[in-house]
C-alpha cells in the first residue's frame, strides 16, 4: 500500500470531537499572526466603542454670557441651556448600537471560520504537493533505474535499441515531471506560508482518515451558522435603525436658566429668566428617514431569506460531497494497483524473464504512479471536503479549537 499523506493517529483520537492539540495550537497561533485577526479585533473595538458613545447623553448643556449697554441702561446675564431628551433618543441609539456590535462579533466569526478553511486548504495542498513530490522522486529513481538496465540488456542483446531509447525518453520525462512538482511544491509552501502556516511545524503529526459523515434525513437548520447570525444581525441593526428614525422625529425641547444684573443710572437691580424653546418640524418632518431605515429592514430580511436557503442548500451539497470523497478515498485504498513496489518488482522481473514488452512496462509502471499520486490529491481533498462539511454544520470552529477568540 502506498505511504499515506497523513500517518494514522489512533482511532479515539481521528473520531473525536476536537482536532488534536498540535493542530488547535497551530491555528491559533497562525490566526493571531494573521492580518486578518488584527482588522477583526479593531473593527470589534471600533463597534464597542461605538456602542460607548451611543450610551452617552445626547445633549450637552450651553453657557452662555450676554452684556448690553444701551444708554444709561446696562445689562449683564449669565446663561445655561439644555436640550432635554424626553423622546428616549438615547435608548433607541444604545439598542442599534448593541445590533451593530452583535453585528460585528458575527462578521468576525465568519472572517475567522473562513481562515480556517484558507489554513486547513493550504496545509493539506501543501502536504499533498510535496507527497506528490516524495512519488515523483520515486519515479525518477526507478526510471533511472530501468535506463541503466535496459542499457546493459542492450548491450547483451537481449533488447533493441528502440527499446533502449524508449527507456531512456522515459527517464528524460520523469526529470521533466519531477521538475514540475518540485515547482508545484514551492508554490503549494508559498500558499501555505501565506495564511500563517509554518510548514514542519506538524511534521510528526497526520489526521489520518476523518470519520464517515451522519446519515441525516434532513440538514440541520442553519441558525448556528456564522453567515446566518451576520444575516439575522444585520436585521436587527436595520430595524434598530428604524427606532432611531422614528425617535428622531419627535422634538427636543430645550430648557434654559439666566441671572444677572440691570443697571438704571445708579440703580441696580437683579434679573433671572427662564425659557423654553421647542424645534417644530414643520418644513423637513424627518419621515423620509423613517421610509428608507423600513426599506432597509425588508431588504435585510429578504437576504436573509435567501440567505438562509443557501445554506441549507449547501449543508446537503456538503455532506453528499463529503460522503462521495470518503467513499472514492475508501476504494483507494482497497485497490491492489497502488502497491508500487510490489508491482515494480514484479513488472520488472516479467520484463527481465521476456514475458512483458518495454512498451508495456513503462505503461503499467507509469499507471500505478499516476495512481498513487492521484492518491495524495484524493487524500488532501477528503480532508478539504470534511472542513467544508464541518463548516456546512456549524462545527468547525469548534472542531478547530478556536471557538473562544474572536
Amino acid at each position: 500500500m502506498a505511504a499515506c499523506l497523513f500517518p494514522m493517529l489512533g482511532l479515539a483520537q481521528v473520531q473525536s470531537a476536537r482536532a488534536p492539540a498540535p493542530v488547535q495550537e497551530a491555528l491559533q497561533s497562525a490566526w493571531q499572526r494573521y492580518p486578518g485577526y488584527r482588522a477583526a479585533q479593531a473593527q470589534l473595538a471600533a463597534a464597542q466603542a461605538r456602542r460607548t458613545a451611543a450610551g452617552q447623553p445626547l445633549y450637552n448643556p450651553e453657557l452662555e454670557f450676554a452684556a448690553e449697554d444701551e444708554g444709561p441702561d446696562r445689562r449683564a446675564t449669565v446663561g445655561v441651556d439644555l436640550t432635554l431628551d424626553l423622546s428616549g433618543k438615547r435608548e433607541a441609539r444604545l439598542e442599534a448600537a448593541d445590533a451593530r456590535l452583535d453585528l460585528a462579533v458575527a462578521e468576525a466569526r465568519v472572517r475567522e471560520r473562513d481562515f480556517i478553511r484558507l489554513w486547513f486548504t493550504g496545509w493539506t495542498a501543501w502536504l499533498s504537493a510535496r507527497e506528490r513530490l516524495q512519488t515523483g522522486e520515486q519515479r525518477l529513481a526507478l526510471m533511472t533505474r530501468f535506463a541503466e538496465l535496459a542499457e546493459k540488456q542492450f548491450d547483451a542483446g537481449d533488447i533493441s535499441g528502440l527499446e533502449r531509447d524508449l527507456a531512456a525518453l522515459a527517464r528524460d520525462e520523469a526529470r521533466s515531471e519531477q521538475a514540475q512538482l518540485i515547482a508545484e511544491e514551492a508554490e503549494a509552501q508559498a500558499r501555505f506560508r501565506a495564511v500563517g502556516g509554518v510548514p514542519g511545524q506538524l511534521d510528526a503529526l497526520a489526521l489520518g482518515v476523518p470519520p464517515p459523515p451522519p446519515m441525516l434525513a434532513d440538514p440541520p437548520l442553519p441558525v448556528g451558522l456564522p453567515e446566518w447570525q451576520v444575516a439575522q444581525a444585520a436585521v436587527e441593526a436595520a430595524e434598530g435603525d428604524v427606532l432611531v428614525a422614528s425617535r428622531n422625529r419627535r422634538p427636543d425641547p430645550t430648557v434654559g436658566v439666566s441671572g444677572g444684573r440691570i443697571d438704571y443710572g445708579n440703580v441696580q437691580d437683579r434679573i433671572i429668566g427662564i425659557s423654553v424653546r421647542i424645534p417644530l418640524f414643520v418644513r423637513n418632518s424627518y419621515r423620509a428617514e423613517v421610509v428608507a431605515a423600513q426599506a432597509d429592514v425588508e431588504a435585510a430580511a429578504a437576504d436573509a431569506e435567501r440567505i438562509r436557503l443557501e445554506l441549507a442548500a449547501g449543508q446537503q451539497a456538503a455532506i453528499e460531497s463529503y460522503r462521495a470523497t470518503q467513499s472514492a478515498w475508501a476504494s483507494w485504498q482497497s485497490s491492489r494497483g497502488t502497491e508500487v513496489s510490489r508491482r515494480e518488482a514484479l513488472l520488472e522481473r516479467l520484463w527481465r524473464e521476456g514475458e512483458l514488452s518495454t512498451a508495456d512496462y513503462l505503461l503499467q509502471i507509469k499507471q500505478t504512479l499516476d495512481t498513487q499520486l492521484a492518491g495524495a490529491e484524493l487524500q488532501a481533498r477528503l480532508w478539504r471536503s470534511y472542513v467544508d462539511y464541518l463548516a456546512a454544520v456549524g462545527q468547525l470552529t469548534r472542531w478547530s479549537g478556536l471557538e473562544a477568540t474572536p
